[in-house]
């Protein structure tokens, strides 16, 4: 190219000339110019919608369309995907899956029949399946209707038993089909599916009939429809909203220690889903299965289960409501344990003090800054060398007693301890908890020799707590060293198992358990196939099993056998564990952190969500490291984390070796002054939080829950992430934003209006209480100056053999208070009480329900308006 002028080259002159009539069945029709643009044009727009039209279907059909990947391992091709009989569709969207199973492709059954207490049927491989091998020929499918709210399908292999999750689910009686609120279709065509609908409103709320059902040796799939895209649960992950996204996400479930920055599968195992459906009702289902797995999520919507061992065993729960199915799932999988009321305070704790000069610098600092706080933590900082059960006399000296004058100010301590039993034992020293475990032969071994890997203590093996003599060996272990430091709780870490080497210091066999032919997604999988990273090897024998299908059990026995530990040690206190690692079921003995985050505004958000989860999964008493574990806080993040933590239900501000101070006394007076309103506020409410932990005890409730809980049928609550609940009365809006000064708050319609309040009596130690209730219409202004409003003051007392709670109106100028209405009313520490008086009026004593553990007495059923003037007598004699 040169900078002269371009030679210009004209443009051949091209000529069409159009007809000028045209002849159709032998009438000729003549076209001016104009004429025939118009019909061209009529026509070429005629193609383009005809063609948009076909696009339109066809995305139509595609939304209906259920597309199973074919082809989760291997990388996309061709010709692999029509060796496994499947299809394969060329597109750029990248989401769905290019290969997919045809219609037909899984199972059909041979007979249907009807058991005392449900059906049995029997599946016959119907497809020529090239997938990953040892695909069963037969499954029987057994249908068990528990309960006029739930059932169970149990599908499993006809020719051989195989692992199915040790844990004992109570049995009820056999529910008759016709009192059932569901009802059980069995579909052949295309292929074999179970269909479980609602009888009332017809909605179907499980439907198998998906091609790409598969039951093999290692790897199992199954795939239902969802009656909507709103679907909550399934766990351990860290995410920013607490409704999944279902456009072709995948979700792996496996106990792994790992930062909970991450989207990988983390600490917990968690196969649980609510799903809420068109008109609000709500429902609920639970696969019991303790090997890896992976969910998928579809938009049309639908959901497909792989799991790579066990069998398919499914609860489904039908609510109606949110708050339903999490107390019918309970049921199966059993209520949380009941904290002591000390666990409800502030805690503090960090990983990295140096010496117990430093945790007495924190208390001090915290003491004098008059910060409520409850409990102190010692991470693994306390140990010599970092083995359990032991005290480094150079840096935490006089620990004993530094803890007995914890105890003396009113405060509680909790100590770590890694499940990892450290192995390096020199000749010349002893370590009984190594002698003691070695000489009763409770470590996990693999063909034979115990399994070596490596923690903080370095080399360690580790304790099988599925073994039946492991509990009087960690009972021993724990009454020896609780002689020494006089801890209050114990808090479980690295139960994953969690090792610092894949597998253990010799590596693992090469073999199908620890390389299985699909990895399910799990982190560390991807890469070369291995199961282990940073775990144990798979082939391990545990007491009840194979490594391989008991690695997400191991934290639940930990649990199980700590718990029981501490309620032998402790005699007449309730135990008091907290865990890194979960699985369903683990509520009942263990509270959880959800791990180790990082001190970001991302992490902050993101804690709401998994607390809500946990709430679904049976661990209310659940709490994020408050200002983040990893990385340095700044003081707004600090502050706006502390104002959130403080209403977390477990409230524990801890953080990492590498991260700077962030007590709250390590900041300056505005932000203690600030910090300590709202952890007062915690405290003032506690006895409502207690109140909600004992209903989460006896009747499966949710404490903190989302607001959906309360209004299913508000769409707008459905989507809500970053607002919660303390039970169904208080609502929490914090602040999750930097440098944001405002917030928008959603009040659902009828919050605290539409609804009977309740009465929650704690009488102070003269046995004596008072409360104020303001109302008015919620949003008129000036109310108070204009004194539009109505306020009653309640007054509690004790009296020999009675107690009084009456009221007395001190303003009614709101003649619509007349419209609300109290529904129950809660009294703490109440003797026994053989009468109760509404106005002088006998109260039926089915409405008085009273739990003598407690001292916790429940009028319900109660229907009177709060400007109603009343005088409540409880007689105890």
């Amino acid at each position: 190219m040169t900078d002269e002028d371009p030679e210009v080259v004209e443009a051949p002159e091209i000529k069409f000339k159009l007809p000028t009539s045209i002849t159709i069945k032998g009438k000729e029709i003549v076209f001016n110019d104009a004429k025939w643009y118009l019909f061209y044009g009529s026509l070429a727009a005629a193609l383009v919608a005809l063609f948009c039209i076909i696009l339109y279907v066809e995305v139509y059909i595609n939304s209906f369309l259920i597309r199973v990947d074919c082809n989760p391992d291997l990388p996309l091709n061709y010709e692999k995907c029509l060796d496994r009989g499947c299809i394969w569709i060329q597109r750029t969207d990248d989401a769905q899956p290019l290969c997919f199973y045809p219609d037909g492709y899984g199972y059909k059954y041979q007979e249907v029949r009807q058991t005392s207490n449900g059906y049995h049927v029997d599946l016959e491989r119907s497809t020529q399946m090239k997938m990953f091998g040892d695909e069963v020929d037969l499954v029987s499918l057994q249908v068990y209707f528990e309960t006029k709210h739930r059932l169970r399908l149990k599908f499993a292999d006809k020719s051989k038993k195989r692992f199915e999750v040790p844990i004992e689910v109570p049995l009820p009686p056999a529910q008759s089909p016709e009192d059932t609120k569901y009802s059980i279709e069995f579909i052949n065509e295309p292929q074999f599916g179970v269909l479980v609908k609602r009888n009332d409103t017809g909605s179907v709320l499980f439907d198998t009939n998906i091609p790409g059902m598969i039951f093999s040796e290692q790897y199992i799939q199954i795939s239902t429809r969802l009656a909507t895209s709103k679907i909550y649960g399934f766990g351990e992950h860290s995410t920013s909203a607490y409704k999944h996204d279902t456009n072709w996400k995948k979700w792996s479930l496996f106990a792994r220690g790992s930062s909970a920055d991450s989207s990988s599968n983390l600490y917990g195992v968690h196969p649980f889903y609510m799903n809420v459906e068109e008109d609000g009702l709500t429902h609920g289902v639970f696969l019991l299965n303790s090997n890896a797995m992976e969910i998928v999520l579809q938009p049309t919507p639908a959901l497909t289960f792989r799991t790579i061992g066990g069998i398919l065993d499914f609860y489904i729960f039908l609510g109606p409501t949110p708050e339903d199915v999490v107390k019918q799932y309970l049921e199966v999988i059993g209520f949380p344990s009941m904290p002591p009321y000390w666990a409800l305070g502030f805690q503090l704790s960090k990983r990295g003090y140096s010496s117990i000069d430093a945790v007495k610098l924190v208390t001090e600092r915290t003491e004098i800054a008059k910060i409520p706080y409850d409990v102190q933590y010692f991470d693994i900082d306390y140990m010599s060398n970092y083995k359990d059960f032991t005290i480094d006399e150079k840096n935490y000296p006089n620990l004993p007693v530094f803890v007995d004058e914890l105890h003396d100010k009113g405060r509680k301590v909790i100590v770590a301890l890694h499940p990892a039993i450290a192995s390096n034992k020199t000749l010349e020293s002893t370590y009984p908890a190594l002698d003691v475990g070695v000489n009763r032969d409770i470590f996990i071994k693999v063909n034979g020799t115990y399994i070596e890997g490596q923690g903080w203590a370095g080399k360690t093996y580790f304790p099988d707590f599925s073994h039946p003599l492991v509990r009087p060996y960690w009972t021993q272990m724990c009454t020896e060293f609780r002689k020494s430091v006089r801890f209050d709780g114990l808090w479980i870490d690295m139960n994953e198992p969690s090792n610092f080497v894949d597998g253990s210091l010799t590596g693992c066999g090469k073999n199908s358990l620890n390389y299985p032919p699909y990895g399910a997604g799990v982190l560390g999988s991807k890469l070369d196939g291995k199961l282990f990273e940073k775990t144990i090897c798979m082939d391990a024998m545990h007491y009840t099993g194979k490594h391989y299908d008991v690695h997400n059990l191991y934290s639940y026995y930990q649990a199980n056998v700590t718990y029981r530990s501490l309620a032998i040690i402790i005699p007449g206190s309730r135990p008091m564990v907290l865990s890194r690692s979960t699985f369903p079921g683990s509520g009942r003995f263990v509270s959880h952190d959800l791990g180790e985050n990082l001190s970001t505004w991302e992490q902050l958000r993101a804690s709401i969500p998994g607390i809500l989860k946990f709430n679904l999964f049976g661990i209310p008493f659940v709490g994020a490291d408050i200002c983040g574990y990893s990385l340095n806080t700044t003081e707004e993040l600090c502050l706006r984390w502390m104002q959130l933590g403080a209403f977390y239900p477990l409230s524990r501000n801890h953080n990492s070796l590498y991260s700077k101070d962030q007590d709250p006394a390590s900041f300056g007076k505005e932000f203690v002054s600030l910090v300590n309103k709202a952890l007062y506020t915690r405290y003032e409410l506690l006895p409502y939080l207690y109140t909600l932990f004992h209903f989460a005890h006896t009747e499966g409730s949710t404490v903190a829950r989302p607001l959906l809980h309360e209004f299913p049928d508000d769409s707008e609550t459905w989507e809500i992430n970053y607002q919660f609940l303390w039970g169904a009365s208080l609502m929490i809006s914090p602040f999750v934003e930097e440098a944001s000064s405002a917030i928008d708050v959603y009040f659902p319609r009828g919050i605290c209006r539409k609804q009977k309040m309740g009465l929650f009596v704690a009488p102070d130690e003269s046995g004596s209480a008072k409360g104020l209730l303001f109302w008015d219409d919620g949003t008129s202004y000036e109310t108070q100056e204009h004194t539009t409003y109505f306020q009653l003051e309640l007054t509690y007392q004790k009296a020999k053999g009675k107690s009084v709670l009456y009221s007395n109106i001190t303003n009614n100028n709101f003649p619509e208070a007349a419209n609300v209405l109290f529904g129950y009313i809660t009294f703490c520490n109440q003797p026994l009480t053989t009468k109760v008086l509404f106005n002088s009026q006998n109260l039926n004593m089915n409405r008085v329900k009273y739990n003598a553990q407690t001292k916790v007495l429940h009028l319900e059923k109660l229907s009177f308006a709060i400007s109603e003037r009343f005088e409540i007598v409880l007689i105890q004699s």
